[in-house]
């Protein structure tokens, strides 16, 4: 593994996500926010408002994954369980993990309006393990065990680089705590679609949550209770 890393930083986001950046994206989200409450689509609103306020693409994109229209969130939350004690959790292995490593590199992860938090550690076909990711799945299966999950089921992707890595690293640390629990780690081509067909899932990719039958904040949950109280990047619209 790496020596050095820093899962989701890029140089130029002390300035895009600084203080003086920071009410220009809010009143970027409150102008996003009431256009996609009435209809208009995420992607298209987020370069018109983009382009009136010359943000960055990096700007926009935490823009377009914080916030959401108001009938998407109450779906979310309408679906959300908190007690998942005895269940099977079928889980988004890298939406998860990548959030977890940034988590404990102190990188930027958003508060979101669903009430999830997410990233911009984009995948984009390649990963590498790094020293936090043994950090991250450590604090994933110590928080299953405590909630009493029956079993846990993880997807990793098949086409991103290392996911058979990652597997044998989840396998390894999962025999290694011990956990209490059943631990399957699968790679598949579509993890996106399986997850919206399984009856419990934890992810925090808004087109699963949209489509999800039943879901638990995992990687929230995770933060709160492994490391506290963290340092969001807040750009909600007020």
């Amino acid at each position: 593994m790496a020596q050095q890393a820093r899962r989701g930083f890029m140089p130029t986001d002390t300035r895009d996500f600084g203080e003086k950046a920071l009410p220009i994206l809010r009143k970027a989200a409150e102008e996003i926010y009431y256009l996609l409450n009435r209809g208009y689509p995420v992607t298209s609103t987020t370069r018109f408002v983009g382009d009136r306020y010359q943000l960055s693409e990096r700007q926009r994109l935490a823009l377009a994954r914080t916030i959401s229209p108001q009938s998407s969130i109450a779906s979310r939350k309408s679906r959300e369980v908190t007690d998942i004690s005895g269940q099977t959790l079928y889980i988004d292995g890298f939406n998860v993990l990548i959030g977890l490593e940034i988590a404990f590199s102190s990188s930027m992860l958003f508060r979101c309006m669903d009430e999830t938090v997410r990233d911009l550690g984009g995948l984009h076909g390649t990963y590498r393990l790094i020293p936090q990711t043994d950090l991250g799945i450590r604090a994933m299966l110590d928080t299953l065990g405590k909630l009493g999950v029956g079993k846990a089921v993880i997807y990793l992707d098949k086409p991103v680089s290392n996911s058979g890595r990652l597997r044998q690293r989840i396998n390894d640390i999962s025999q290694e705590l011990g956990t209490g629990f059943e631990t399957q780690v699968l790679i598949e081509e579509q993890v996106d679609s399986i997850l919206k067909t399984k009856p419990l899932i934890a992810s925090a990719d808004a087109i699963i949550l949209d489509e999800c039958a039943k879901w638990f904040n995992l990687a929230r949950h995770i933060v709160q209770t492994q490391i506290g109280d963290y340092d969001y990047v807040d750009i909600l619209p007020h």
